[in-house]
């Protein structure tokens, strides 16, 4: 039995502790529904359908919003919630009585003997939503309920131009007490089928206040169009049902009015029966996990132009990226056996190899992939090394041993963005505006974060890739050592001979005894010496250079200084760069993003390094999931049932940054993953 999320009326005390949470449900298109709970939209990005035209990327705002009202004895009761550019509210959440989520968002509204049960849904693999209404009418009167959506048809985070026109064309049937509607505006065509009634109305518009992109300095403001509304009378002491069916699907047009109240009860049962089928699928015992599987669902999407699965990085705001993909993939395909998907993704990104370098972008229309990234291709060979431990399939390794081989060939013999081998054995990576390390924001001419030099992560990863290359060159079948890497194909322990070298030249020159902890970079600047995340890593890949004692170090210096219960901070609060506050226009976010905002997915791995550092000790795994039950409530805050981006690197008690991450939930599921697996 999963957790259902429940929420009251403490939960919405005034109109912004309403807008606080929001819920996400997706399509496996890029499509997604998202508002707050009291069914406001509070950023630009909120919609009750954004559509996906091209997978996942190409999102269109359809339905921005809608304005919900009930009549009776007279008198207009307005039920929906939104906050106006003018500073005016609609303030329908003190008729609100619960919200809830558990596979699909659902709210019950009390006006005055009235009861409003309000539930939606999105259907699996189509750009289709579906509302229903169900209102129970307990008082002497017949009462009339109407909905009016409010329509953008821009793409994601536009507005519709003042004189963009929306076309309704109605295709009444009385007989069948129902209606089948198209909507145009825009190039596109949205198509509407009701067991209610359709009135067309002179075509108005709002203007909204979006609160939560104020905080992140972005438009603060956005318009949505109106040209009908739907509505139902439900007689007194009756009930009444109002099903709606949005969908981009051309040919749903024929369907009959008299069946959307059936067809909309399916889509809503697809869409429970579909998650509940994620929920058991891995076998989790411990709840929270069986919660993020279900959320991992959310960021696996089909990707039109690859024909292939892929990830996307994070909600309402990030596209697929190589690095994120990579990071994500264990947790958010493996360890919740999504065996089919992973390789479908490992696959699309091993057609895109580009010497040596995996896709930070993909591409879209007729632009190039962009290969911005030093880390994507070394973790690509650790997502293999996972999958192959995971499902035993030697023959996919052999399908992705080239690949692999042509990424250490080119790491050791130099690629694009300065990535190369030095005669140490270590990666140097970057020069110039590069950005080639997760830490990649830009500002301008100014890179807060450049770690041009050697990167500590990057040669954990690379060290970790040469040893998984040792051990797949030690498979049964002997063709798979045909690698074009430039390590000699016949030598099944040359991988290994530059693996001690990389380990040697490591130890000696990343060690930091002063601070027991590892340097961030070899660079010859100030940054070498700052004390950062990325030293986790150095720990946590199934391979690694430290001794069990240096080890230990690193993971209780990351404990002392970084550590916070919903993630680790990118930078020492000790350090003179430290930004205590994440927030305010671009440059002010960025200058604070990776010095000191607090990031969810490193969490993972410093769980992880922990776990090992104690042996998997009893005493250990019951230290991990104690300090893992604070989850709970990050995954009741922000976007219910997800993990998000970022937090304030100071005091981390609000969600920033994306509402939703892959890597923040898949990084935390492969520590479940850890905790119930048996050793």
């Amino acid at each position: 039995m999963s957790r259902r999320w429940v929420y009251g009326k403490q939960d919405w005390k005034t109109y912004e502790r309403g807008q606080e949470n929001c819920y996400l449900m997706t399509n496996g298109l890029g499509g997604f529904s998202s508002m707050t709970m009291t069914g406001s939209v509070a950023r630009n990005d909120h919609a009750f359908f954004m559509a996906c035209v091209k997978a996942p990327n190409n999102r269109y705002n359809m339905v921005h919003r809608l304005a919900e009202r009930l009549e009776m004895k007279g008198r207009e009761y307005v039920v929906s919630s939104q906050e106006y550019a003018d500073r005016s509210r609609e303030e329908g959440y003190r008729y609100l009585s619960e919200f809830s989520y558990e596979d699909t968002p659902a709210w019950i509204f009390h006006v005055n003997g009235v009861e409003i049960k309000k539930e939606a849904a999105l259907k699996q693999g189509e750009n289709t939503a579906v509302l229903r209404y169900r209102v129970a009418n307990r008082t002497r009167e017949d009462v009339r309920f109407t909905v009016t959506p409010f329509y953008q048809f821009t793409p994601k985070g536009s507005e519709p131009e003042k004189d963009q026109q929306f076309l309704l064309n109605i295709q009444e049937d009385g007989r069948k007490g129902g209606t089948s509607c198209r909507i145009e505006s825009n190039g596109h065509s949205l198509f509407l089928i009701t067991d209610g009634q359709v009135t067309g109305m002179q075509e108005t518009s709002e203007t909204y206040y979006y609160s939560y992109d104020v905080c992140d300095g972005r438009r603060e403001t956005g318009l949505a169009k109106a040209c009908h509304r739907i509505g139902i009378i439900v007689k007194s002491g009756c009930k009444g049902v109002l099903s709606v069916i949005y969908t981009m699907e051309e040919q749903k047009n024929s369907i009959q009015p008299e069946d959307v109240q059936s067809m909309a009860q399916a889509i809503i049962e697809e869409q429970k029966d579909y998650r509940k089928e994620l929920e058991h699928l891995p076998g989790f015992q411990e709840e929270n996990a069986r919660i993020l599987s279900k959320s991992a669902d959310q960021f696996l999407s089909l990707r039109e132009s690859t024909g292939g699965m892929t990830i996307l990085a994070g909600y309402p705001f990030f596209e697929d990226w190589g690095r994120d993909t990579m990071i994500a993939l264990p947790g958010v395909c493996i360890s919740v056996r999504r065996y089919e998907e992973a390789e479908s993704i490992l696959r699309t990104f091993a057609q895109y190899e580009k010497n040596g370098l995996m896709p930070n972008l993909f591409p879209e229309g007729k632009n190039d992939p962009m290969y911005n990234t030093a880390d994507a291709a070394l973790l690509f060979i650790n997502c293999v090394w996972l999958y192959y431990k995971a499902t035993g399939n030697g023959a996919f390794v052999k399908e992705m041993y080239p690949v692999m081989g042509r990424i250490i060939r080119a790491y050791k013999e130099g690629t694009d963005y300065a990535v190369h081998m030095d005669e140490d054995g270590l990666i140097a990576a970057g020069s110039g505006l590069d950005q080639v390390t997760w830490m990649d924001v830009r500002v301008g001419e100014i890179l807060p974060t450049p770690r041009h030099g050697k990167p500590v992560e990057i040669n954990a990863y690379w060290y970790n890739a040469l040893r998984i290359m040792g051990e797949f060159t030690r498979l049964p079948d002997g063709k798979i050592q045909s690698d074009g890497s430039g390590v000699n194909s016949r030598d099944k322990n040359g991988y290994d001979r530059l693996a001690e070298k990389v380990k040697a030249s490591f130890t000696a020159k990343f060690w930091w005894e002063e601070a027991h902890c590892l340097k961030d970079v070899l660079s010859g600047t100030k940054a070498d010496t700052q004390i950062r995340c990325n030293q986790i890593w150095a720990v946590s890949m199934p391979f690694t250079m430290l001794d069990e004692k240096r080890e230990k170090q690193v993971v209780d210096t990351v404990f002392e200084k970084l550590y916070t219960p919903y993630g680790l901070r990118t930078l020492s609060a000790e350090d003179g760069e430290f930004h205590p506050f994440y927030g305010g226009k671009v440059m002010e976010r960025d200058l604070a993003y990776h010095q000191g905002t607090v990031w969810v997915f490193p969490l993972g791995a410093y769980y992880l390094a922990y776990l090992k550092v104690n042996g998997y000790s009893h005493e250990a795994k019951k230290c991990v999931k104690r300090q893992l039950e604070v989850m709970e409530s990050a995954m009741r805050e922000g976007c219910i049932g997800q993990l998000p981006e970022i937090y304030d690197g100071e005091n981390p008690v609000s969600s920033k940054g994306c509402f939703a991450q892959a890597w923040s939930v898949g990084e935390i599921l492969r520590v479940y993953e850890a905790l119930e697996k048996k050793l």
